[in-house]
């Protein structure tokens, strides 16, 4: 394949015409089975023929379309046909309450809604026309042409609702120009070959699932597939083999205590992991490694790690990230042992998810990695990191206010996240800003790098919020992971020797000196997490307000 000619398109609606001329014949959006797998000139007669169905309806330029649609292909076809129209479409996540969908649905001004068939009653009341996506051929015009063309680099492309956690959401607006930056970011520090391969598996109301999963294959020609349930993504990857993976710290942690598991009777692959963990400590401190290391680690690669590799389905990637809140440092040397290049990632909704990554030569584990190509970030005077660059917002839609307060006149995000810098430029996050605990000796600390400790000591520990703003000393709420506290018998045993591991790699101030189990489990979307899985922390401790009384009484 020559040039990609699609990297210097101004919109992405013309990326994706130049993409479909230079690729005709390649899968573009498949199954995991392959009953659907449609080629880049398949999907772009159904992205034209849905295209038309919605022209009839009344969308063009400027409108916006909602969509509550699962990880499947008619989401590509249903997303790009708006785009190709000069439209907006945006997702709305399916765990959303009635009151949330409606709240999102006024506020994007949306007339015309595609769904699942579960949705259709709920969305009725809120538009002038659904379209139940397993009907949605009934809409198909035939030889329709859309005017793609009219589409200019400042049109929004999509919005992005952040769920908040306080209040409701504020509508990210986002430009084409700020998709294409944001794309061109991810490739420079990536390098994508030829024929690359990803699975949409996150929501597609996440910036990260439209960058990652959406945006990135249309102008670099990557194979999607699909996968309708998150929570088997350990299956599709050994099918997909992706080029490239993201996902959050959760899926990572599983994934590392999947493989733990199958390991723990086998003393001689401890042994190996353990020399392994080691070289990967000391190759990061800069140290030399020791011969007898190198060859020990030398031996597993063949015999151990290779093999595991090609199991969990990582054996093909490039490069894979993780973001979205603080890892385990034990979770990152893990996958750096058994020579998975796992990488933090910075990014927020406000900037397409683009934001600093390690470079696959340079990881530094601990820190989000160098600024991405094209984006400039640097520290205010209280340690917030600003961002400037073309991957940033528009603004918030109908929200000139919240606007002016995260935009600068020089064009500097202030992305709310306090972080340091070091000497060689890479960025490390310390927490939100709006989250530090300051104890009642005025110590400051971040409560998300004291849970990823306490998560990273045992994978019974599922969630975990600390409490401590103006108070004497830290306590915690955990919640154990449902799969694994299957597996164990003392939960209370297991858990306070997974606290004393952590206060031990914690300073004194941050050491939990309190901790309280609690039932059930907690979902996405539900009291205490976001639909991407921050904690609600205002919420939580209102919630369990008896609970965090107890344990400082």
């Amino acid at each position: 394949m020559g040039e990609r000619r699609s990297v210097n398109a101004p919109t992405i609606a013309e990326a994706f015409r130049l993409t479909v001329e230079d690729n005709a014949d390649r899968i573009a959006v498949r199954t995991k089975d392959d009953e659907v797998a449609w080629t880049w000139a398949e999907l772009q007669a159904k992205v034209d023929a849905f295209a038309g169905g919605l022209a009839k309806l009344g969308l063009g330029r400027g409108d916006t379309l909602a969509l509550m649609v699962s990880n499947r292909p008619e989401f590509v076809v249903a997303d790009l046909a708006a785009t190709m129209l000069g439209a907006t479409p945006f997702s709305i996540y399916l765990t959303s309450a009635p009151d949330q969908i409606a709240y999102v649905v006024g506020d994007a001004g949306a007339k015309v809604a595609v769904v699942e068939a579960p949705f259709a009653d709920a969305m009725r009341p809120l538009v002038d026309q659904v379209i139940v996506v397993d009907e949605w051929e009934e809409h198909f015009v035939e030889g329709f042409e859309p005017d793609w063309r009219a589409v200019e680099p400042d049109d929004i492309l999509t919005i992005i609702y952040t769920s908040g956690t306080t209040g409701p959401p504020k509508g990210v607006q986002l430009s084409h120009r700020n998709e294409m930056a944001a794309v061109d970011a991810v490739e420079k520090r990536v390098g994508f070959p030829d024929g690359s391969r990803v699975i949409s598996w996150l929501p597609s109301a996440h910036v990260a699932e439209r960058t990652a999963h959406h945006y990135l294959p249309i102008v670099y020609g990557m194979t999607i597939t699909t996968c309708p349930d998150p929570r088997r993504i350990g299956e599709w990857l050994p099918a997909v083999k992706p080029t490239w993976f993201f996902a959050v710290p959760r899926v990572w942690e599983k994934l590392k205590a999947g493989i733990e598991a199958k390991l723990a009777a086998n003393e001689q692959a401890q042994t190996v992991l353990g020399a392994a963990k080691q070289v990967v400590e000391l190759r990061q401190a800069g140290q030399p490694v020791p011969d007898a290391l190198e060859s020990a680690v030398e031996l597993g690669e063949e015999q151990l790690f290779a093999p595991l590799r090609a199991a969990i389905g990582l054996d093909e990637a490039k490069l894979v990230n993780v973001g979205a809140a603080p890892t385990p440092r034990e979770v990152l040397v893990f996958f750096h042992a058994i020579g998975v290049p796992l990488a933090e990632i910075w990014g927020m909704s406000e900037t397409c998810g683009a934001g600093a990554s390690n470079p696959e030569e340079r990881i530094k584990i601990g820190t989000v990695g160098l600024p991405s190509p094209g984006v400039e970030l640097k520290l205010a005077e209280d340690g917030e990191l600003l961002a400037r660059s073309e991957v940033v917002m528009v603004g918030y839609r109908n929200l000139p206010e919240k606007t002016a307060e995260a935009l600068d006149d020089d064009g500097w995000l202030h992305t709310g996240d306090v972080a340091t810098i070091d000497e060689d430029g890479y960025v490390t996050i310390v927490d939100r800003k709006k989250e530090l605990i300051i104890n009642a000796a005025g110590k400051n600390m971040s409560p998300a790098n004291i849970e990823a400790a306490l998560k990273g000591a045992s994978p019974l520990i599922g969630q975990a919020c600390v409490v401590g703003d103006g108070r004497p000393y830290n306590v915690a709420l955990l919640v154990l992971d449902p799969d694994y506290a299957a597996t164990v018998d003392d939960h209370e045993r297991v858990v306070g020797e997974a606290v004393a591991s952590a206060n031990s790699t914690l300073s004194r101030p941050e050491q939990i000196k309190e901790w309280t189990i609690l039932e059930g489990d907690w979902l996405p979307g539900g009291d205490e997490l976001t639909p991407t899985m921050k904690l609600k922390r205002r919420p939580i401790y209102e919630k369990y307000s008896l609970h965090i009384e107890g344990m400082y009484s």
